[in-house]
Protein backbone atom coordinates (compact mmCIF):
# COMPACT_ATOMS: atom_id res chain seq x y z
CA UNK A 1 0.00 0.00 0.00
CA UNK A 2 1.17 3.53 -0.92
CA UNK A 3 2.47 5.82 1.90
CA UNK A 4 -0.30 8.50 2.18
CA UNK A 5 3.18 11.51 2.18
CA UNK A 6 3.23 10.50 -1.56
CA UNK A 7 0.13 12.57 -2.19
CA UNK A 8 1.14 15.39 -0.01
CA UNK A 9 2.51 18.52 -2.11
CA UNK A 10 4.13 21.44 -0.33
CA UNK A 11 3.80 23.37 -3.38
CA UNK A 12 5.06 23.51 -6.84
CA UNK A 13 8.24 24.31 -9.15
CA UNK A 14 7.47 26.37 -12.41
CA UNK A 15 9.43 26.44 -15.10
CA UNK A 16 8.43 29.26 -17.80
CA UNK A 17 10.46 30.15 -20.57
CA UNK A 18 13.07 32.91 -20.59
CA UNK A 19 12.53 32.98 -17.01
CA UNK A 20 14.31 31.33 -13.97
CA UNK A 21 12.58 28.07 -12.15
CA UNK A 22 10.12 29.20 -9.48
CA UNK A 23 8.31 28.21 -6.38
CA UNK A 24 4.85 28.65 -5.95
CA UNK A 25 2.16 27.54 -3.74
CA UNK A 26 -0.96 25.90 -5.03
CA UNK A 27 -3.01 29.11 -4.60
CA UNK A 28 0.01 31.29 -6.59
CA UNK A 29 0.14 28.58 -9.61
CA UNK A 30 -3.76 28.14 -9.56
CA UNK A 31 -3.65 32.22 -10.37
CA UNK A 32 -1.12 31.71 -12.53
CA UNK A 33 -3.03 29.03 -14.65
CA UNK A 34 -6.47 31.36 -14.70
CA UNK A 35 -4.86 34.11 -15.94
CA UNK A 36 -3.42 31.98 -18.57
CA UNK A 37 -6.52 30.18 -19.09
CA UNK A 38 -8.06 33.86 -19.83
CA UNK A 39 -5.61 34.77 -22.40
CA UNK A 40 -6.01 34.67 -26.35
CA UNK A 41 -3.05 33.33 -26.83
CA UNK A 42 -3.17 29.79 -24.81
CA UNK A 43 -4.32 26.73 -26.27
CA UNK A 44 -6.72 25.06 -24.01
CA UNK A 45 -6.64 21.17 -23.82
CA UNK A 46 -9.83 20.16 -25.57
CA UNK A 47 -10.61 17.52 -21.80
CA UNK A 48 -11.18 21.22 -20.86
CA UNK A 49 -13.89 22.57 -22.27
CA UNK A 50 -16.13 20.30 -20.13
CA UNK A 51 -15.44 22.58 -16.79
CA UNK A 52 -18.06 25.60 -16.56
CA UNK A 53 -15.08 27.62 -15.07
CA UNK A 54 -11.44 28.79 -15.15
CA UNK A 55 -11.02 27.74 -11.34
CA UNK A 56 -11.75 24.18 -12.36
CA UNK A 57 -10.05 24.34 -15.47
CA UNK A 58 -6.76 25.62 -13.66
CA UNK A 59 -7.47 23.06 -11.09
CA UNK A 60 -7.67 19.88 -13.41
CA UNK A 61 -4.48 21.19 -15.20
CA UNK A 62 -2.59 21.18 -11.83
CA UNK A 63 -4.10 17.93 -10.96
CA UNK A 64 -3.56 16.07 -14.32
CA UNK A 65 -0.93 17.80 -16.92
CA UNK A 66 1.98 19.34 -15.65
CA UNK A 67 2.82 21.24 -18.78
CA UNK A 68 0.59 23.96 -20.77
CA UNK A 69 1.35 25.55 -24.55
CA UNK A 70 1.12 28.67 -23.94
CA UNK A 71 2.20 30.24 -27.48
CA UNK A 72 5.24 29.94 -29.80
CA UNK A 73 8.58 28.82 -28.35
CA UNK A 74 6.79 29.24 -25.02
CA UNK A 75 6.31 27.20 -22.52
CA UNK A 76 4.89 26.80 -18.62
CA UNK A 77 5.45 23.46 -17.08
CA UNK A 78 4.92 22.73 -12.95
CA UNK A 79 6.23 19.70 -10.90
CA UNK A 80 4.65 19.05 -7.39
CA UNK A 81 7.52 19.19 -4.42
CA UNK A 82 7.86 17.92 -0.86
CA UNK A 83 10.02 19.61 1.28
CA UNK A 84 10.17 16.67 4.08
CA UNK A 85 10.05 13.31 4.11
Amino acid sequence: MPDPIMYQEDGYVVLESDLPEQFMTSAELEAKLVSLLLSEEVIIPKELKQFDSVQLQAQHLMSNYFELDIGADQYLQWYVVRLEK
